[in-house]
């Protein structure tokens, strides 16, 4: 019998797919809203790293073919979002085995398994290691609501995971689906809440990793502001 992994904390970080495409302005499929739910995003990791919450990451990775233009293999779009990355990480690859070491999360604070689909689950060592986790509660965030996000939080409630989804840290899309995502999702047993409620109030207003012109702005008011108080 397969020893289920060790995990002695209470709280897990699930990040889903926090990718450029998805997440920075100049990506092939970046969502709406991306300055606010960066910054949420950037809130929850700082949350995280503080309080030594172990983060399980998933990364798209698609070949390119069939018309695939977002999340490709080797591509810069592909790559994680720069500060939902921590120091002691390890990558497993998209394949058809279930290797997992039992005491991960004692060497590495976080995991990303690479995916090449939407639904984790269809990926056998990202369904182990989703399924066999013992933690008191999965907090969500990434993106999209009304694709990956739901898949995984609709995933974890079926394997009895208590889920929080963090709203405000979740990317959208096409707003109407989302909605519906997002009351399956609560419907099912998820509970909505806000990155506040875990992780207190914050002054940022943007995330200082796109390039668009309105982050830009935002960035510079934000250094004004800074330089006035000091």
């Amino acid at each position: 019998m397969i020893r289920p992994i060790k995990l002695r904390r209470k709280r897990v970080l699930v990040d889903v797919d926090t990718q450029k495409d998805f997440l920075i302005a100049s990506g092939t499929s970046c969502i709406k809203n991306h300055r606010r739910v960066l910054m949420n995003i950037r809130r929850a990791y700082a949350w995280a790293r503080a309080r030594h919450i172990r983060v399980i990451s998933t990364a798209l990775s698609k070949p390119g073919k069939n018309g695939d233009n977002f999340c490709i293999a080797g591509t810069d779009g592909q790559k994680k979002v720069s500060y939902t990355l921590r120091n002691k990480r390890y990558t497993f690859e998209a394949d058809n085995s279930t290797d997992l070491s039992r005491d991960l999360f004692a060497h590495f604070d976080q995991i990303i398994l690479t995916k090449r689909c939407e639904n984790p689950f269809e990926e056998p060592r990202a369904e182990r290691l989703l399924t066999e986790l013992k933690a008191d509660e999965f907090i969500v965030i990434g993106a999209m609501a009304e694709g990956a996000v739901s898949s995984t939080v609709l995933g974890l409630l079926q394997r009895g995971k208590r889920v929080v989804v963090l709203t405000d840290a979740v990317g959208v899309l096409d707003r109407n689906a989302a909605d519906i995502a997002f009351r399956k999702m609560k419907a099912k047993g998820a509970i909505l809440s806000e990155t506040k409620n875990i992780a207190g109030s914050t002054h940022l207003h943007t995330a200082g990793v796109c390039d668009c012109k309105l982050c830009k702005a935002s960035e510079k008011e934000e250094k004004i502001k800074a330089h006035a108080s000091a």
